[in-house]
């Protein structure tokens, strides 16, 4: 007896069980990855690919095993102890066609971003921990990803172990983004902890930072906010739907930041923090790495030594706070084989239907403008080095008041162990300045003004101030 075309639940019945004959075959095969670079990440990614297996097959309905990792002289032996092939081949790997999934691992532009291309040439997926090639090529690569119809995914590459990526991009999807703020470079952080903690120099935190292991012997990257800035272009990109702009993004290091300046701060209630900050405005995008005040009260000011922390501030959910550890081979490795299961549940979507790289749909991205420094609007901590006489402060303020900038508090220190008759010789003495908020053009306009002064050293400490509120 046939069955009558009138039952649907009976048809559909028979449309599954023949699309599970037709796919079983696919569906039992396990998906194969292939990992550019075996160092820490590389085989953090392994670790827990193979430990985990079991629990990952639940979550991604189907195996996921490392065939092949690219692997130098000091991995050999981890990999072999994973059972995971070894090879110097690496545009062969991204051209296996046993290969499904391509995770870099490697870092750098070259050769990462040619075997990137060439993997999704290939019908490869992508997963990269590689922040600089998302920053400053990603743009490049998505287009081809969409072109070739296979998905990039880069959750490892901001904040290491904290799922940054698709708490933005997919958890406040519903909301508007108003700004971001982020304490997310580790090597940053521990520096400026044991500064505020222990009244350290910068130089030897520096030291025992690459000591640990924190820092790279050259700690450019890291000091200076390049790394900082790679990871607050990708987050702008996906709160904000905006291309990636990483050539327009503010940066300055902590370098410059002096024992006495982390001292005054925390007389002051605040703690300096190296914040990547993000702000949607009507006339633009603010794009800022830099030292910053923050209230001692704030959450993000009590993140302290390698951990990373990020806060969001959307329109309906309100503020969000997202901490963890940023880097490390298992917990950047575990944002990857996050990013691995998400593909693998992806695989027979269609592209159209997929989750935007960036969060937007590619076609509906802003072209709102990146703000230049001088647009910026923040508060501001000023010190200046001033002589101890009459009328030296009543020439300042006279500047702040023309241009039309509000103080907030002064601190004046006292001389230090100093009799009437030095006093009389221009003794100079630190003047700490708060500003209330004022764009930063004009604080420029004031610094300069002021260092022409006779009484006032040239050298006129400026940092940014951020309630978080």
């Amino acid at each position: 007896m046939g069955t009558p075309l009138n039952n649907p639940a009976r048809i559909i019945q028979l449309w599954k069980q023949m699309s599970l004959s037709e796919n079983q075959e696919t569906q039992l095969k396990p998906v194969n990855i292939g990992l550019l670079g075996f160092g820490t990440v590389g085989q953090g990614v392994a670790h827990i690919l193979v430990r985990n297996a079991k629990e990952i097959e639940r979550r991604a309905g189907r195996g996921i095993v490392v065939k092949q990792a690219s692997v130098r002289s000091r991995g050999a032996d981890t990999a072999a102890s994973l059972g995971i092939e070894t090879t110097d081949d690496l545009a062969a790997m991204v051209a296996d066609p046993d290969i499904d999934i391509i995770c870099e691992m490697m870092g750098g532009d070259t050769p990462a971003l040619e075997l990137i291309l060439s993997a999704i040439k290939n019908g490869k997926h992508v997963i990269t921990a590689n922040k600089a090639l998302i920053a400053v090529h990603g743009n490049t690569i998505f287009d081809a990803a969409r072109e070739y119809g296979v998905i990039v995914a880069f959750e490892p590459a901001v904040a290491g172990g904290i799922p940054i990526i698709k708490a933005v991009r997919e958890g406040l999807a519903g909301n508007r983004i108003l700004w971001l703020a982020g304490i997310i470079n580790g090597t940053g952080n521990f520096i400026l902890s044991e500064m505020a903690s222990k009244g350290r120099e910068f130089a030897d935190v520096l030291a025992e930072a690459q000591a640990l292991g924190y820092a790279e012997a050259d700690p450019e990257f890291d000091v200076e906010g390049i790394d900082a800035a790679h990871k607050l272009t990708i987050l702008a990109s996906i709160a904000f739907g905006i291309p990636l702009q990483f050539d327009k993004v503010c940066i300055e290091g902590i370098s410059n930041i002096e024992r006495d300046d982390v001292a005054y701060a925390q007389e002051l209630g605040y703690r300096i923090k190296h914040l990547g900050i993000a702000r949607h405005r009507s006339d633009g995008i603010e794009l800022r790495v830099h030292p910053t005040l923050i209230p001692e009260a704030r959450l993000l000011a009590n993140v302290d030594g390698v951990m990373n922390a990020v806060l969001v501030q959307a329109d309906a959910v309100g503020p969000t706070l997202y901490y963890g550890p940023g880097a490390g081979a298992e917990p950047t490795g575990s944002s990857a084989v996050a990013d691995v299961i998400d593909v693998v549940r992806a695989l027979t979507t269609d592209p159209e239907q997929r989750v935007p790289h960036l969060a937007f749909q590619y076609d509906a991205l802003s072209d709102l403008p990146v703000l230049s420094s001088d647009a910026f609007e923040s508060a501001y901590y000023l010190r200046l080095q001033a002589e101890d006489k009459p009328g030296v402060m009543a020439e300042v303020m006279g500047i702040f008041g023309t241009l039309g900038i509000s103080i907030e508090a002064i601190l004046q220190k006292e001389p230090a162990d100093v009799n009437a008759a030095e006093l009389n010789d221009g003794v100079s003495v630190p003047v700490i300045l708060l500003t209330r908020l004022v764009r930063e053009g004009l604080i420029q306009q004031a610094i300069e003004q002021i260092s022409n002064l006779q009484t006032i050293d040239k050298h006129i400490v400026m940092l940014r101030m951020e309630t978080l509120d």
